[in-house]
């Protein structure tokens, strides 16, 4: 991703440390490069479900004390406002450069309509099976947000299983385009050389 496009990034953010992912999809936006994370309830955290849910929970308490509803901190529980709360803290997003990075960045539940046709990249420096040591614990988002009051849990996995059967009847279809085409091409040319030959 050293290149800047035109055309927004699609990450997807399965397998994924969220810390790592956030401070590159944070530069990336900086430099000026639309991102686009879909899939962001399946990134991981590193460290034990016990010991999150407890720092989660800690950071629950922390209220404003003249009008909290007004004030903040407000305390997301969506997975991708969450992973989004990461990114900011990457960002200097009260000046302007900060904020302009923060209209390049989007963030999805699963994956909406305009990017379920879209190829979609990974981060090798943010992959969890290349990054975290064999045998370290982790979690995914997704049960910290469901646990903590996100309720959408159901909704965003039943689509998500839509859209995977949708993606696979595809697949299977353009698998046997192929083959067929590949087919028809190797008869063509079989025949292109038989009349040559009768021709010489």
């Amino acid at each position: 991703m050293a290149t800047i496009s035109s055309q927004p990034i699609v990450i997807d953010g399965k397998g994924h440390l969220m810390g790592r992912l956030a401070s590159i999809v944070a530069k990336q936006a900086l430099n000026g490069q639309k991102v686009v994370v879909v899939r962001c309830e399946d990134i991981n955290v590193s460290g034990e479900w016990f010991r999150l849910k407890l720092r989660y929970q800690n950071f629950l308490h922390k209220r404003h004390l003249v009008n909290p509803k007004k004030l903040g901190p407000f305390h997301e529980r969506a997975p991708s406002r969450i992973f989004f709360r990461a990114i900011r803290g990457m960002l200097p997003h009260k000046l302007p450069r900060g904020k302009a990075a923060i209209q390049r960045i989007k963030l999805f539940e699963g994956v909406p309509p305009p990017y379920d046709k879209k190829k979609k990249m990974v981060v090798p420096q943010a992959l969890r099976v290349l990054r975290l040591k064999p045998g370290r614990k982790y979690c995914s988002i997704k049960r910290l947000s469901h646990e903590n009051g996100w309720g959408y849990k159901d909704v965003v996995e039943r689509l998500e299983e839509k859209r995977k059967t949708k993606a696979q009847a595809f697949h299977e279809r353009k698998v046997a385009q192929a083959k067929v085409r590949a087919s028809a091409v190797a008869s063509a040319t079989s025949i292109n050389e038989q009349l040559a030959t009768l021709g010489h």
